[in-house]
């Protein structure tokens, strides 16, 4: 979109012109919608899984921004001729629990007649102006909170092949069809910096969004970052998503890595996940009691896994 003209408006507090979660449109001075839109093809074998974490994956950008998700509209593209129409009823039944569960309302969807499934939703929410959580808040000092493990996209990789056992999967389908709405109550009630989910660029790559051009840098402790079991082995046997590949090369440029950091490892930290977690930037001194509450309401992987620094700028370290 670098050539298209970009709307200006007084009211637009995000939208294209930055890489954050969702678009944010002031009403008033008390009240603001957040907007997003997600979708894509089947990730997992089992259609209500698919639809779980669609939904999920799509709620997902309004909690990274401290939203409240309020309405949903289904975005729908079926082979009719050549695949069940069962199949598409357990996508959308899976993606309906999934936004009730949410406390969010389904108010419509479109649907098109396409070669490639594809399914997410549109997901409308709202927000006070002057609480907006931006990825670009970070400030040197803070402690940096990952609130789900890294590996879906290897896993995901690995049960294409059939190397992934049932439990491997089992535990990246709870992962990514979690919700993030705990989450970011929790980071609203106490109070943070930044944050964005980490999805498709990876932990480091969102990582970097969060400080081009900003004035500070980040360290990422890589064996405080949670894991989800068997992906470091699957990663070492090379079964990573071309994405993975492309988020290194795109971000290595701002990335500084210790001689003694694994490369099996590294891929991790670049690994395209599918509704990850929240990465979320926030002042040192509320860092641990945010991380109890976190594991308090349930989200029992969370963790510190770096901070944000001085020096050197715009840039990450891993150690």
């Amino acid at each position: 979109m670098c050539e298209l003209p970009l709307t200006t408006d007084p009211n637009l507090l995000a939208g294209v012109e930055k890489c954050e979660d969702a678009g944010v449109y002031k009403l008033n001075d008390e009240l603001a919608i957040v907007q997003t839109l997600d979708f894509f093809t089947p990730i997992v074998d089992d259609p209500y899984d698919f639809g779980q974490i669609a939904a999920a994956n799509a709620l997902s950008d309004v909690y990274a921004m401290g939203g409240k998700p309020l309405t949903a509209m289904n975005i729908v593209c079926f082979p009719v001729k050549t695949m069940d129409i069962s199949v598409l009823k357990q996508i959308l039944a899976g993606g309906l629990d999934k936004i009730r569960e949410a406390g969010v309302v389904l108010v419509g969807g479109h649907s098109v007649d396409d070669q490639e499934l594809k399914y997410g939703l549109s997901i409308t929410g709202t927000i006070n102006p002057a609480r907006v959580v931006f990825n670009s808040g970070a400030r040197a000092g803070d402690r940096l909170i990952l609130t789900k493990p890294l590996g879906t996209g290897i896993i995901n990789t690995a049960a294409k092949g059939a190397i992934a056992g049932k439990e491997a999967i089992d535990q990246a389908v709870r992962c990514m069809s979690t919700l993030n709405r705990i989450a970011s109550e929790l980071m609203m009630e106490a109070g943070v910096n930044a944050c964005t989910d980490v999805t498709g660029f990876g932990l480091l790559g969102h990582a970097c969004e969060m400080i081009e051009g900003a004035d500070v840098g980040m360290v990422i402790y890589s064996k405080a970052v949670p894991l989800l079991p068997e992906v470091r082995e699957f990663a070492a046997m090379g079964l990573v998503p071309g994405g993975t590949y492309r988020n290194r090369e795109f971000r290595s440029s701002m990335v500084e890595v210790a001689a003694d950091t694994p490369d099996d490892l590294l891929l991790i930290l670049f690994d395209a996940q599918t509704s990850g977690g929240l990465l979320i930037s926030t002042p040192s001194a509320q860092a641990e009691r945010l991380l109890r509450s976190l594991h308090g309401r349930g989200t029992a992987e969370a963790a510190i896994i770096g901070e944000v620094i001085a020096e050197p700028k715009g840039k990450i370290v891993i150690r």
